[in-house]
Formats: structure tokens, sequence, C-alpha cells
């Protein structure tokens, strides 16, 4: 064995001159790895060396593997065992013809080793050079066989490193738990599985090995297997928690942390109480556990239990820009703004340095009108160029509610940030519109779409806009026209043309353009919302068109795609519909009660046309005067809207 050591490293001196330039990372690794100190377990447990948060993919090469005969039994995502690694599946002969220069063989008389128990040097360089050419598929079997050899911890640890990214993580489990079982002794691998496992969802295995682990050293650091396996279903948490709850986790913080995070979400706060206050006597001023649990005690404490908790811990950790900012952020959710702006002020004064702290102090001291304090906060955020902007933008803002319109204006019109501009410039034309000045108002979007193409096809729509409410659709209409020819893929545009088209006199164009639409994104509400009215208002009895209005009312408030506008809209049309056939009551039923929450002119004109259907006088009396009354329109107005629907 020892000679045998010792021809390796004579071939490494005698090939480094020639090899080092052309593949001087794959030969590094490679002598390394076979040279290298084998690692045993100690008496304490060490931290793994891979990083176990490493992304897994589908390995990116499934093609079979050539130049390599034996190796076709087996495939990187074979979990390879000691008997395989004993027959040399891979020998050094093919590995090394493979993967040196073709001018190798011809200049090296030296002695291969193919009896050896330990990791071979020509395997391990095909291998690494395999793996610079992306042929990770073959890299992954030589690793995987070679990792199963004596005092291979190193190579193990490699093939799994690569395992982790271009396998799938159930792959890389097997694996790993093959040579933690050939090799009991080895601690880290007792991490890597308990990581995989987690991650795999194999919760019995995480178990069992989280709690081999504990048993060799209860307060062992965890945080590393704990990275990145937070499961996403509720099954998968409670089949976490049951897997855990065995465990004694009583002297080991991460686990109690892990625990307590569980069973607050299925809300046991009184358990999970325990748990986090146990971690907490291990790392007591560690500031994430401190705002878990402040977190649990808001489910089971008053608020003024959870703030003293709260006041309690930042005075202990007095630098601690996250406990004030949490605290500050409770205050906001309890409507407490004045004690979270006297908090915001403080934290500024303590952290005079940090942008963060400065703009909430000032978007707080906004919302409750202290707009001198807002003021000189975003001036001096102003300094600050990566803020310069963000400080224009709500100075613009400041300026506006303090009705200083022109100042307002000024500011907003030095946005620059792309995120901001389009923003910036709408409160800049609604500033014009209220002054009267259309010709200001189209200046800007002019300026902004020459300024920011990107921004283009926004403008064109708030132009549009504008020309509509100048009552010009036609002049509108061939703005969108015209824009739509430049920009003939933009959705926005064709949907702000098919909002302008009349649903019966345009009907086949505008019913053209929102089948196109509805094809680009089928599951847009607002095309199948627009499209409903268009087919109601053709065809009163449309069950295409009532289905698509339907949907849309039938919108969860807590899916993605509810907008409460839309869903207002749809209830306008059905109502619409409803009275064209003269059910009076269903009008009322779709639009009685949001009314009463939130009050609207067309849901108003509608509602009193069905009460006059019904001949109900006492109510008609009622919701004309609190039409009058909210929306400032006398007798002769409402009539006219009236008819309008």
């Amino acid at each position: 064995m020892h000679n045998a050591q010792s021809s390796f490293r004579a071939l490494l001196h005698a090939l480094i001159e020639r090899l080092c330039r052309r593949y001087k990372l794959a030969f590094s690794l490679a002598v390394c790895l076979c040279l290298g100190f084998p690692a045993h377990a100690d008496n304490a447990v060490v931290s793994p060396n891979i990083a176990l948060s490493e992304t897994s993919s589908t390995s990116a090469n499934t093609d079979t593997i050539t130049n390599t005969a034996s190796a076709k039994d087996i495939s990187s995502h074979t979990p390879v065992t000691e008997s395989m690694a004993n027959k040399n599946l891979i020998t050094d002969n093919v590995s090394l013809a493979s993967a040196m220069p073709s001018d190798f063989n011809k200049t090296s008389n030296e002695p291969r080793n193919k009896t050896s128990n330990e990791p071979s040097l020509y395997a391990l360089l095909d291998a690494e050079f395999s793996e610079n050419r992306d042929d990770t598929e073959r890299a992954l079997v030589i690793y995987k066989q070679q990792s199963f050899k004596q005092d291979a911890t190193a190579v193990f640890e490699r093939a799994l490193s690569l395992s982790l990214r271009n396998d799938r993580v159930e792959e890389s489990l097997q694996f790993a738990k093959a040579w933690q079982d050939e090799n009991p002794d080895h601690v880290p691998a007792w991490f890597y599985v308990a990581h995989l496992a987690l991650r795999a969802h194999d919760y019995e295995l995480a178990g069992e090995t989280l709690n081999r682990i504990l048993s060799y050293d209860p307060r062992a650091d965890l945080s590393e297997i704990l990275i990145g396996i937070y499961p996403n279903s509720d099954e998968d948490k409670r089949e976490l928690l049951s897997a855990l709850q065995p465990i004694d986790s009583e002297q080991n913080a991460s686990l109690s942390v892990l625990k307590a995070g569980l069973l607050y979400q299925f809300n046991e706060p009184k358990i999970a109480i325990v748990h986090i206050n146990r971690a907490l006597e291990r790392q007591p001023d560690y500031v994430p556990f401190i705002t878990l649990k402040a977190d649990i005690l808001r489910k089971i404490e008053t608020p003024k239990a959870v703030i003293k908790y709260l006041n309690q811990a930042r005075l202990r950790n007095a630098d601690s820009k996250n406990l004030y900012l949490y605290e500050i952020r409770y205050l906001l959710d309890l409507k407490q703004n004045e004690k979270a702006w006297q908090l915001l002020l403080d934290a500024h004064q303590r952290f005079a340095d940090d942008a963060e702290i400065t703009l909430l102090a000032a978007l707080v001291s906004l919302d409750i009108e202290k707009y001198t304090s807002a003021d000189q906060l975003l001036n001096t955020l102003a300094k600050n160029p990566a803020y310069l902007d963000q400080s224009y933008y709500y100075l613009g803002i400041s300026a506006e509610r303090q009705q200083n319109f022109e100042q307002a204006k000024y500011y907003l019109n030095a946005v620059m940030q792309e995120d901001l501009v389009l923003e910036a410039r709408r409160k800049m034309v609604a500033l014009d519109l209220l002054n009267d000045d259309v010709d200001a108002a189209i200046a800007t979007l002019e300026k902004l779409r020459k300024d920011f193409s990107v921004f283009a096809p926004d403008s064109f729509v708030l132009q549009a806009d504008i020309l509509w409410q100048q009552n010009e659709s036609a002049a509108a209409l061939r703005l969108l026209t015209k824009a739509a020819r430049q920009y003939p893929d933009n959705e926005m545009l064709l949907f702000a043309r098919a909002q302008l088209l009349d649903d019966k006199e345009d009907y086949i164009v505008k019913r053209t353009l929102l089948n196109h639409l509805q094809a680009l994104d089928p599951s847009n509400p607002a095309y199948q919302l627009s499209y409903a009215q268009l087919l109601l208002a053709n065809e009163r009895g449309s069950e295409q068109g009532l289905a698509l209005a339907t949907a849309i009312i039938q919108i969860r408030y807590d899916d993605p795609r509810y907008d409460n506008e839309l869903h207002l809209q749809a209830l306008n049309v059905l109502a619409s519909n409803a009275l064209a056939n003269e059910k009076y009551q269903q009008v009322i039923d779709y639009l009685q009660t949001p009314y009463d929450v939130l009050p609207t002119l067309r849901s108003g004109t509608l509602l009193l046309r069905a009460y006059q259907g019904l001949g109900d006088n006492e109510k008609v009396d009622a919701l004309l005067a609190d039409l009058q009354q909210r929306f400032s329109f006398g007798q002769h107005n409402i009539n006219d809207r009236i008819q309008l629907y």
C-alpha cells in the first residue's frame, strides 16, 4: 500500500508541469481528495463540510456513459455500496485513457494500482475531468463508486456535493444513507442524512437520525440541518411535528425552536411557549427566538403584556434594529400610530445613518399628518444617493397633502427611478387635471414616453383616458389604434381600445379583440367580465355571459385573482341584466348589501330603478335622498343617470 501511494505521489510530480495549466482545478481537487487525511468521528459532533442547503435538481445529463464498458452497470442515480466499490467497476486504465491528454500514455510507464482498497487517483482525475466537461453523470458514477473505498470520506463529501446539485433530493438521500450504513461511526454523515431526510419529507428517518445525533451530543448545533427544510403543506408540517415530538429537545435550542414554530402554526401557543422558553434559556438574547416568542405571546397575552415583553427585550438588546422594527410594526398593527412614531424617532436617533429607519419614520410621519417631521426626515434621506428618488417622491406626496401643488409637481417631476417614475407622473397628471390644465397633463405624458420608452403604452392609455373624460372618445380611439400599431402585442393597449368600443355598434371588432385577449390570458377576470358585458348587451339571456359574470363574483377574497373593484363591476353587470329582464328583486339581492358597505353611484341608481319597478315608494324616496346627499347630484342629474342604466 505504501509503495502504491508513493507511486501516486511520484506520478503527481511528473504530471504537474504538463497538466496544471489545462486541468488545474480538476487535477488539484482530485489529488486533494485522494491524498488528504482520512476524517473520522471525534468525541464531539463536528459540522459537515457540505453546504446542506444547496438546491438539488434533476441531473442534466441522462445519456448512456461511454468509453467505460463496465460503468454501464450502474448510473449516477444508483446507490453504490461497498461491495460494488470492491469490484473496481471503473478501472484505472480506462478512466485514465478517457481523461488524460492523448500523449500521456506514451510518456508514462508508471505501474497502475488496481488492487488498492483506497480511492484511485486515476479514477478521481477521470471524475473531475468529466465534471469539467459537463459530463456530470459520469463524474457522479465514478465518485459514488470510489467513495465506498477505504478512508474515502473526502471522496464521499465530493460525491454528495455533486449529487446535491444534480440529483433529486431522494436520490441524494439514498446515496448518503447507503454510505452512512457502511460508515456508521462517521458523525457528519448523520447530519447529511438528517438534513436530506427532512428535505425529502422522510420524517421517520429524520426523527431517528436526529434522535441519534442528540443522544450523542444533546447540544449539537442543528442549525445547518434545519436550513431550508421547513415544509409548506399542513400535512407535511403535522408529519414533521409528529416525528419530532418523541425526541428530547430540552437541551437543544434549534430543535426546541422548530417545535415551537410548528406548534404556533397549529394554534397550540400554550405548548409552543414551553419550547420557545427552553430555547431562550440557552440563547436568551437571540433576536429570532425573541420575536418568535412575541408572535406566540400575541395569541395568549394582552397587547399590553406583549409590548412589555418587547420593551424589556429591546432594553437588553439596545443595538438590535430588528427588535425596534418588530415593536414598531406591532404598534402600527394595533393602530397605535403615535406610539409607533415616537419609537421610530427614538430609533432614528440611535440608528442615525440607517436609511431604512429614516424612511419608515418619514412614512409614519406622513400617515399621522406630522408633515414638518416628514419633510425634515425626507430631506435628510435625500442626501443618500440610493434614496434620492424615494425622498423626492414622498416629498411630493407631502406637498400634495399640504395642498402645495406646484411644489408637489416639482418634486414628482424630479423622480427618475424606474419603479417610481410612472406613479409619480400619474400624480402629476392628476394635479394638472385638478387645475383644468389638460395641455400640461398631455405634455407630461408625452415627455414620459420620450424619456422612458418602457412606459409608452401606459402613457398612451392615460392620454386616451384624458381625451375620453373630455368627451373626445373618437380622438381617444384613434390614439389607441395608432399606439396599437406601434406596440401590437401589448395587452394593456388592446384592452383599453376594446373598452372604448361600443358594445353594439362595434360588436364584431370588440368581440374579436376580447377573444384575442382571452386567448393570451385565459384566466384574466377583467377580460372575462368585459366579454360577459358585451354578450349580455347584445343578448339579454346569454348563458355564456351570465356564466362568466357569475364566475367572477364567486372568486374568493383569498384567491390571488380576487379584485374588489371587479367583483362590484360584475355584480353591476348581473344586476343591470336582471333589471333589463324586469327581475327587480334579483337586482336588490345582488346590490343592496354591497351598496350598504361600499356605496357607488352606479349601484345606487340600479337599486333605485329596481325599487321603482317594485313600486316601493318609501325605499325610492330614501334611496334618492341618500344618492343626492352622497354624490351631490340634484334630481335632474339622478334622473339622467337612471336613464343610462
